[in-house]
C-alpha cells in the first residue's frame, strides 16, 4: 500500500507499482482526500482524517499482512495510521523522505523550520497555485536547482499535472498537516519493522530538521550507509531518486518479506528477525555525498536491529497473515489504484 506525498497523487507511485507487480506482489496506491481523483471535500485535511481514510480503505479492501510505504507527507500518514488504528493488518512499513517526527520549530523541536516558512508556502499557493506548482518541481523538489542537475521537462509537467488535479483547499490545509503534526508519540507505539530512508540534501523535508528525533536507539549501533540512494527529496531518472532507483527497490523488497500475491508463496528476501523476537528494524539511507547522518539514529524503540549488514537471499518469509479488525468508514470518497 503506497501513500503519496503532498500535493501529488497515486500516479507518483507508477514506477514502484510496476516494479512490485512484475515481482508478483499485489500493489495499491490511493489518492488522499482532496488530492488527485479523490473527492475535493472542504474539511478533514489533517493527519487524523488521513489516517482514518487509510484505515477505511484497508478495511474495505480487507487487506492483511500489508506493507505500507509512505513518501514525505505519506510517511506521516503511515506512521499516524499505525499508531491510531493498530497493526493487525500490517506486516511492515517503509517511510521515505518522510515528515515525522515534526517539521516546524517549537520549544521542544528547536531545530525545526520556522512557522513562517510554511506560512510562505500557503501564501504562494493562494497567490498563484499553478506557478507555485511549476516552481517546486523545477527547483528544490527534485534537486534540479543543484549544480550539474539535468532537469526533465516531462517530469516537471507531470508533477504540475498531479498537483493541479487536487483541490486548493486540501493542499492549503495540508501544509499545516504535514508541517505541524507532531508524530513523536506515534513513533513510540509502532512495533512492526520499519525501513527508514532519508537523503542529506533533501530541500523539502530537510534531514537535519525532520530526521532529528528519528534517532536515539541506533546511536548505539552503526546504521548501514546505503550508498547510491538519493540525496534529494525525489528525482526522476538521474540516479538520485530515493523512490525509483533500483537500490531502493532492492532495499524495500528485500527488507519487507510478504507473501506473493499471485504465487501464494513467500518471495526471496533478506534475512529478517522473527517478529516475535524484535519489534522494529532500522536501516538508514545516506546519500552519495557521504555526509554523516548524525541525527538519523532513532525510530520507535530501543530494541532495534540493523538487518542490512548481513543478508541471506535464500531466506523466506514464514510470518502468518495478520488477523483483521474492522475500522470505521469516513465520509471521504477515495480513489484507489490497485492491480
Amino acid at each position: 500500500m503506497f501513500s503519496h506525498g503532498w500535493p501529488l497523487s497515486a500516479d507518483d507511485w507508477d514506477a514502484q507499482m510496476l516494479f512490485f507487480l512484475n515481482h508478483g506482489y499485489r500493489v495499491i496506491a490511493h489518492d488522499r482526500r482532496g488530492h488527485g481523483r479523490s473527492s475535493q471535500v472542504g474539511d478533514g485535511h489533517d493527519m487524523d482524517h488521513y489516517a482514518d481514510d487509510l484505515a477505511a480503505l484497508t478495511a474495505h479492501l480487507d487487506l492483511k499482512n500489508a506493507v505500507h510505504v509512505g513518501h514525505s507527507t505519506g510517511g506521516g500518514e503511515v506512521v499516524h495510521y499505525l499508531a491510531r488504528h493498530g497493526e493487525s493488518r500490517v506486516a511492515k512499513a517503509a517511510i521515505i523522505s518522510a515528515v515525522p517526527p515534526l517539521m516546524v520549530k517549537t520549544p521542544a523541536n528547536p531545530g525545526g523550520l520556522p512557522k513562517e516558512v510554511f506560512d510562505g508556502l500557503q501564501a504562494q499557493l493562494a497567490a498563484n497555485r499553478s506557478q507555485f506548482y511549476r516552481d517546486l518541481p523545477a527547483g528544490p523538489f527534485y534537486g534540479y536547482n543543484r549544480p550539474g542537475a539535468k532537469a526533465s521537462e516531462a517530469v516537471i509537467q507531470n508533477w504540475w499535472r498531479q498537483g493541479m488535479m487536487g483541490g486548493a483547499k486540501a493542499h492549503y490545509d495540508g501544509i499545516v498537516a504535514f508541517s505541524q503534526t507532531d508524530f513523536t508519540e506515534d513513533l513510540k507505539k509502532i512495533t512492526v519493522p520499519v525501513l527508514v530512508m532519508h537523503g542529506d540534501d533533501d530541500q523539502i523535508v530537510p534531514y537535519a530538521d525532520s530526521g532529528a528525533a528519528v534517532g536515539k536507539a541506533a546511536e548505539e549501533r552503526d546504521a548501514e550507509d546505503l550508498q547510491g540512494l538519493s540525496a534529494r527529496h525525489a528525482d526522476h531518472g538521474s540516479g538520485h531518486d530515493q523512490r525509483r532507483s533500483a537500490r531502493v527497490h532492492q532495499q524495500v523488497s528485500e527488507s519487507h518479506p510478504v507473501r506473493r500475491h499471485r504465487h501464494g508463496r513467500a518471495g526471496r528476501v533478506a534475512r529478517m528477525p522473527d517478529r516475535r523476537q524484535t519489534s522494529s528494524v532500522l536501516a538508514v539511507g545516506r546519500s552519495p555525498t557521504g555526509q554523516h547522518h548524525a541525527k538519523l539514529r532513532e525510530i520507535l524503540h530501543d530494541d532495534f536491529m540493523d538487518f542490512s549488514g548481513d543478508r541471506d537471499p535464500s531466506s523466506q518469509d514464514t510470518t502468518p497473515a495478520s488477523s483483521a479488525s474492522a475500522s470505521p468508514r469516513s465520509a471521504w470518497t477515495p480513489s484507489a489504484t490497485g492491480i
